[in-house]
């Protein structure tokens, strides 16, 4: 199983529509791919049609209850091969209730370890802060996707970013491997436009080699709780992320190699 965390220290950038487009192409492809929301905000697990507020089992009981089966807390959605470990508000205490206890900064990596067999993708929706959760994310996570939007405040939040990621690499004592994104980009604008050449500046060996452009029909498929790639694959939206998707996979196929080397 292939485990991509999505995650940047700034709200707003996309990481949510990240990982909903993503996996739902992986989903038309013939994978079966698992959601996992860790934002307390539980935009995914929103997305999906499930109340944060109401669940009363969630990620959030892997904390509580380490030796729960994270299978039995999955949700289906209305895809037969995508499905969901659902959020719920007690991650935003999870902190300062637990934070502090041993093992926690592997519970994400020992739940994926046990549903290993069971999925050939896993997309963590990350919150934008630093704390167990994020600590969870990047041990467990074979390859981050920082989505970046295209206008110069999102610059500090990536910076925050990739310094949370130095220090958590020196804990790793492995490299974790990571493509910036750049999303939300409209050509029209002179913020998108040079914020762009900034990226490209500073990270371009890191930074994948293309956009993903203001799309309105983001908004149509969030309402409608499909991902765009499945409700309107020819957009401009999908085939970006149709692109993405594809780079993403050759990039993994290419750190592999290097590694078995």
């Amino acid at each position: 199983m292939k485990v991509w965390a999505v995650a940047n220290q700034k709200g707003g950038v996309g990481k949510t529509t990240s990982a909903v487009s993503l996996a739902g192409i992986l989903t038309q492809r013939g994978h079966r791919v698992l959601l996992m929301d860790i934002d307390p905000h539980g935009s995914l697990t929103s997305y999906f049609r499930y109340n944060p507020d109401q669940l009363e089992t969630s990620i959030f009981t892997l904390f509580q209850n380490q030796a729960m089966q994270a299978a039995k807390l999955i949700r289906p959605t209305r895809y037969e091969n995508l499905h969901i470990l659902p959020a719920t508000m007690g991650l935003a205490t999870l902190d300062r209730q637990l934070g502090a206890q041993s093992g926690m900064g592997l519970v994400l990596h020992r739940a994926l370890k046990s549903l290993a067999d069971q999925y050939d993708y896993a997309l963590i929706d990350c919150p934008p802060m630093l704390g167990v959760l994020m600590v969870n994310a990047m041990a467990a996570c074979d390859h981050l996707i920082i989505p970046v939007q295209t206008e110069f405040l999102a610059l500090k939040g990536l910076e925050r970013m990739l310094k949370t990621l130095t220090m958590i690499t020196r804990s790793r004592s492995v490299r974790l491997p990571y493509t910036i994104v750049p999303t939300m980009f409209d050509r029209r604008t002179r913020a998108s436009t040079e914020t762009l050449r900034v990226l490209r500046n500073r990270y371009d060996k890191d930074l994948w080699n293309a956009v993903i452009p203001v799309d309105t029909q983001f908004r149509e498929a969030s309402r409608m709780g499909v991902p765009l790639p499945i409700l309107m694959p020819q957009s401009r939206g999908a085939v970006s992320y149709i692109r993405l998707l594809d780079f993403l996979i050759s990039q993994y196929a290419h750190e592999h190699r290097v590694a078995a080397i």
